[in-house]
C-alpha cells in the first residue's frame, strides 16, 4: 500500500497531508478557499486518491502562499508515495469534458519538472479564488512531484468549468500513470532508472 504524510510549517503558511495512493477517492480538504477546496475535492474523486490536508495560511495577505504551498506538499506526497517507480504505468492522460469545456492532461513521471500550461479565464475569482493561481498551483506540484505535466484547455466559456475540466482531468491522468502494471517488472524506462 502506497501511503505517505507529511508536515510543512513555515512563516506563511501550516500544511498538514496524508495520500493513499490505493484509495477510494475520499477528500478531507481544508484551505479556507472554498473553490479550492473543492477542486482538490475532484481531483481526488478523479484519481481514486484518498487525501487528507489541512492548510492554515496568511490569506489576510492573499491566497498565494496557501495554494503555493498546498501544492508543493501535494506534490511531494505523490513523489514519496510513489517511490522508485518500479512496475507503474508511468504515463497517463486523459480528455475531460465538463459541460462546455474540454480540457487535455497528459503526465509523464519522469523525475523531471516541466509545466506545459494552455488555458485561460476571463473571470479574476471563481468565487474568492484567484484563477490565475490554478497555473501557480500546477507549477509547484510539478516541481516538487518531479513530473512533467501538458494541461490545454480546448474549449470553454465558464471559468469554474474549465478549471474543474482541468482538475479532474489531472486526477484521471495521474491515477492511470501512478497504477501499477502487471506486465511491467522493472522500471519503465530504456536508461533502468527514472
Amino acid at each position: 500500500m502506497r501511503i505517505t504524510k507529511i508536515e510543512r510549517k513555515t512563516k506563511e503558511t501550516e500544511i498538514i497531508g496524508s495520500l493513499k495512493l490505493e484509495g477510494s477517492g475520499k477528500a478531507t480538504i481544508a484551505t479556507d478557499i472554498g473553490f479550492f477546496d473543492h477542486m482538490l475535492t475532484a481531483l481526488a474523486k478523479q484519481g481514486l486518491f484518498d487525501i487528507e490536508l489541512i492548510a492554515k495560511g496568511d490569506l489576510y495577505v492573499d491566497q498565494h502562499h496557501t495554494v503555493e504551498d498546498v501544492g508543493i506538499v501535494l506534490g511531494q506526497m505523490f513523489k514519496e508515495a510513489i517511490g522508485d517507480k518500479r512496475r507503474i504505468n508511468r504515463y497517463g492522460f486523459f480528455l475531460l469534458p465538463m459541460d462546455e469545456a474540454l480540457a487535455q492532461a497528459a503526465i509523464d513521471l519522469d523525475g523531471r519538472c516541466k509545466l506545459v500550461f494552455d488555458a485561460s479565464f476571463s473571470a479574476e475569482k471563481v468565487g474568492e479564488f484567484q484563477t490565475q493561481l490554478v497555473q501557480e498551483f500546477f507549477e509547484a506540484f510539478v516541481r516538487e512531484c518531479r513530473c512533467t505535466l501538458q494541461l490545454k484547455l480546448l474549449e470553454g466559456k465558464n471559468d469554474h468549468h474549465k478549471i474543474e475540466a482541468l482538475f479532474k482531468a489531472v486526477g484521471r491522468a495521474l491515477r492511470m500513470a501512478c497504477e501499477k502494471d502487471p506486465r511491467e517488472k522493472e522500471i519503465p524506462s530504456t536508461k533502468g532508472v527514472i
